[in-house]
Order: structure tokens, then sequence, then C-alpha cells
């Protein structure tokens, strides 16, 4: 029987690090900042490794920090007492996300979950707010953000009432490919089967089908380790009718 990864005993907040210049140069966002608000940047920016399991924020919690994913997948969620969970939406490499949250200074109504190993930034509300003060170019990267992000909970409100799993795993991964709020996937995501039914409440074996038929139907390629998007606009707006049946077994 397997076991789940321990989460560790040290909290998140007290085993922080200096980001690396490597992983600074990941953030989507620091090409825009000017040599002042780098060197702040630099100095406060928070990067730590969150292990699976690991909540990084919990519903009802102040909101402190603008947070990021450097590398890893992180599960945005409301799992908690107060009703049935519900899973809003993957967050992969180059994400970042709460600005929302913190510019109305509001407590997290979500928890955000690492679903592997994950590096995770966080930026400090003041110098996330320095930063509105001074920097035009990181205020339309904001408004940009914030776009693309109504648009994408919008879409996520549509894949939660689909019956079809094969549609239902179309949509998920189609959504985790967004060259604005996700620039660190690129054309392959790395996710394993077990992840991706996580995200849009399937198993594994039912992932793993649905999969096999979207390949069949030329919307992806199954790679070690990941998928490969070959037409992204098919797998976003993905029907059931769109899609190749599933294979028939050979009669005996």
């Amino acid at each position: 029987m397997s076991r789940s990864p321990a989460v560790p005993t040290v909290s998140l907040r007290h085993r922080v690090r200096a980001a690396s210049a490597d992983e600074l140069a990941r953030v989507p966002w620091w090409s825009l900042l000017d040599a002042a608000e780098r060197e702040r940047v630099a100095a406060d920016i928070q990067v730590a490794n969150a292990e699976p399991g690991e909540l990084l924020c919990r519903i009802g919690r102040p909101a402190t920090l603008w947070l990021g994913v450097v590398e890893g997948l992180l599960k945005m969620s409301n799992d908690s007492a107060i009703g049935p969970p519900i899973t809003f939406t993957g967050v992969p490499s180059g994400a970042w996300f709460g600005e929302g949250t913190l510019l109305k200074r509001e407590v997290y109504r979500y928890n955000i979950e690492a679903l592997r190993r994950s590096v995770v930034a966080g930026l400090p509300i003041a110098t996330f707010e320095w930063l509105l003060k001074r920097s035009i170019p990181f205020n339309r990267y904001l408004m940009n953000q914030l776009n693309e992000r109504l648009s994408q909970f919008i879409a996520a409100r549509e894949i939660d009432r689909l019956t079809d799993p094969d549609v239902k795993v179309a949509r998920g991964l189609g959504a985790l490919f967004h060259p604005v709020l996700y620039p660190g996937v690129g054309e392959v995501l790395r996710i394993t089967q077990q992840e991706l039914g996580y995200l849009v409440g399937l198993s594994r074996q039912r992932v793993n089908e649905a999969l096999t038929r979207l390949q069949a139907s030329g919307l992806i390629r199954i790679e070690y380790g990941g998928v490969r998007v070959l037409d992204l606009p098919a797998l976003q707006r993905a029907r059931a009718d769109d899609l190749q049946p599933p294979a028939r077994a050979p009669d005996a």
C-alpha cells in the first residue's frame, strides 16, 4: 500500500531562502523592472521548496504575499468543512496569483496546495504595492493577468458542469496551457495522470482512458512524464462529438 509523502514539520515560512539569479530570471515580470526595482525585488522576494500536500495558503488567512510558481504544480481549491470540495484550477510553472486578494486586502478565499515538490516564491505586500506605485509596465502586467484570470474562472465553471469525462480532461488540460497566465509551461506540460485526476476530479485510470482518446483525436501526444499539445484551440473547445470513439477490444 502506497503512503502519502510526509509534509514537513517545519512550516514553509521558516524554510524560505533568497532567490537565485536563475530563479529570478524565470519570474515572468522580472524583465519589466528597472535596475532599482530589480534590486529591491531581489532583496525582498522569498523562495522555498514546497512538498506534496503542503499548503501555501489557507481559507480565511490574511494575504501577506503575492505568490508564484518558479517550478512545479499547485492546486487551488476550496477544500474545507464549509461545503463540498471544488478545485478551481491547477497552477503550473510560471504562474503568479493572488493579486486580486492583495489589491482588495481580503483574506484568502481558497487553499493552495502543492501537488508535487515545487519551488514557490512570495513577494511581500509592501514591495508589491511599491511596484504598483512606481512601475507602469508592472501595472500593465497585472491588468493583463486580471483580465485573463476572469476568463479562466469562467471557463473553469464550465468545466465543473461537464459530465463527459473525456471532454472534462480535454478542457482541464487546455486550461493549463495558457501563455499569459502560465508562461513557464510551453508546449509540453509535465504532469502525471494522478495529478491531472486531482485537478479534474477523476480517477487515474479514467484520466488514462481520456488521454488515449484525445491522442487518437490528434489533440495531444502523450510523452514520458507529460503531455504535448498539438491543437490547443480544439482542446479548449472540445466536445464529445469531436473526439474519436474509444478503441474497441478485438473480438474473441
